[in-house]
Order: C-alpha cells, then structure tokens, then sequence
C-alpha cells in the first residue's frame, strides 16, 4: 500500500462520517452532498433513490415515518470494520457495518455496500451507489 492508497481510504472514511454525522443531525442537505450529483441509494429489499432531489425527499422523510417520532430524541449511526477496495486513482468500493442507537437503546443493525468515486472539481471521495441492508431490529426499533 502506498500513500496515494492510504489518502483515497482516509477521504472515503472523512465522507463516511459526514454522511453518519449529518443524518445523525437531521442536516439532509449534507448527507446529499456525500453523493455525486446522479448516486443512488438502494434499500435492499425497499426503494430506489437517485439523483440528489429523490435522495433529500427521501432523507427528509425518514424521521417523519418512525413509529413514534416524538420519541426520538437521540440518534446515533455507528459505523464499524469499513473495508476498503481501491481500484483505480478515481473509483473505490467499501463495505462496512452499521449500528444505530437511539435513547431507546440498539434500534437497527445492518450492512453498508457502497462504491465511491473521485470528484476532481471539490477533490472528495463521492458515494456513486449505496446498498445498505438492514439485517435486524430491536423488538422497540423506532424505524421498523
């Protein structure tokens, strides 16, 4: 592994986070911009969502439907074992796990599958498409 490699899987982790952390504060806005203009985002066994206007409806929408969001007052995406495959200077994939915890305690689980590219005009690492598959829920999930 060479430097080159280790500054694609930092910038792919920074843009991680900032998806996390933004959802995690409701700024829909940020987590759109974790996307390239046309990325996608596909629940597994659920929707399809592509282009930045589909994805902040959908981001937007979201804390709307829990079961009970008046409920929801602390929300956090734990994100874990994020491997990282470069391919290529300007196209990775990563894979990584995901926990989110709410004040009602562990609500969800699951899986990330994403594959990044390389934006050259803000020089950061985009999601193309994402694949996140919900494994579980807990019996007192807010997001079932």
């Amino acid at each position: 592994m060479n430097v080159e490699e280790l500054v694609i899987r930092e910038a792919i982790r920074d843009t991680i986070a900032r998806y996390n952390h933004a959802g995690d504060r409701a700024k829909f806005d940020a987590m759109v911009r974790c996307f390239t203009p046309d990325g996608t985002l596909h629940i597994v066994d659920g929707e399809v969502h592509r282009g930045h206007d589909q994805l902040l409806k959908f981001f937007s929408g979201v804390s709307g439907s829990t079961q009970a969001p008046e409920l929801l007052t602390l929300l956090r995406h734990c994100v874990t074992n994020t491997l990282i495959e470069v391919e290529s200077a300007t196209v990775a994939t990563a894979n990584s796990y995901f926990q989110v915890v709410t004040n009602q305690g562990l609500d969800h689980w699951g899986t990330y599958r994403d594959r990044f590219t390389h934006d050259p005009a803000t020089n950061r690492w985009l999601i193309e498409h994402r694949s996140v598959k919900t494994d579980a829920y807990a019996d007192t999930s807010l997001f079932r």
